[in-house]
């Protein structure tokens, strides 16, 4: 059986290009849309993604304001002045916060509108990464009917948000964290993973046909690593499977940027 990657970047690609035609219109019509990006850390993950955003943000036509502050009061400053700017239509708080125990305080004032990262839970968006993942199975075909489907990780950014859109959708998914018993995960026809542990799902886990998304986030000896062991990637058992670059992640930046041209469309 020859193992399905399930890259998101040539999905990406076509979105990409749909959405530049997008905000030339919206240029057109006098609506530039931005987006301000506020975070505490250079730590090498969170400046890798904060690049490919500002990247991909000029690529299309979309501002992007890299904002950098230093405690949690700044952090609040920066997105009350961001909800009051109507030339703003899109704020993120990149996480994780130097002092995690702030994030919940800090997102919470994002204006529900602007919040196109879906990270208070309460906007009017969905998590960009959860969404992106719905994408990344649609656009390879995978239904999820009638398969038994394992969450790994009920983190904010992923997988509580999932959890939440896929009980409502009526799929049959079990939730486990990292220290759940992960031998039960052979039992799973889909597995998604994001727990920001690296090597987390090993081979013996994964029982043959099995479907993997790996959306976990890890720095490793200057490296960005996943959730799932290498030795998994060769395994006979796996029908599909992320890559390890360019599987979830260049749809979540794809699926923000949709939400900020939609907030621009709203708010014009």
């Amino acid at each position: 059986m020859k193992t399905k990657i399930l890259a998101g970047q040539e999905l990406a690609s076509f979105i990409k290009e749909r959405q530049a035609r997008e905000v030339s219109a919206l240029k057109s019509q006098k609506i530039t849309p931005k987006l301000v990006i506020i975070r505490d850390s250079d730590n090498p993950v969170i400046t890798k993604y904060v690049n490919l955003k500002i990247n991909y943000g000029e690529d299309i036509g979309i501002i992007v304001k890299d904002q950098k502050v230093s405690t949690p009061a700044e952090a609040a400053a920066a997105i009350a002045a961001a909800n009051a700017d109507k030339s703003v239509h899109g704020i993120i708080v990149q996480l994780p916060l130097k002092d995690p125990a702030a994030t919940d305080s800090i997102v919470k004032n994002i204006a529900k509108e602007k919040d196109v990262d879906g990270l208070s839970g309460q906007g009017d968006f969905d998590s960009a990464t959860a969404t992106s993942i719905n994408w990344l199975l649609a656009g390879h075909n995978i239904d999820l009917n009638h398969k038994k489907i394992a969450i790994v990780g009920k983190g904010r950014l992923v997988g509580a948000p999932l959890i939440k859109m896929w009980q409502a959708s009526g799929y049959n998914i079990t939730a486990f964290d990292h220290s759940s018993d992960l031998t039960e995960l052979n039992q799973y026809d889909i597995i998604i993973t994001a727990t920001g542990q690296p090597h987390l799902i090993s081979d013996d886990m994964v029982r043959p046909g099995v479907i993997l998304v790996d959306a976990g986030t890890a720095s490793e000896d200057g490296r960005l690593v996943g959730d799932i062991d290498d030795a998994v990637r060769e395994s006979p058992n796996v029908s599909a499977i992320t890559p390890k670059i360019g599987g979830v992640g260049p749809l979540t930046v794809s699926v923000l940027f949709e939400n900020v041209i939609t907030s621009s469309k709203k708010a014009s």
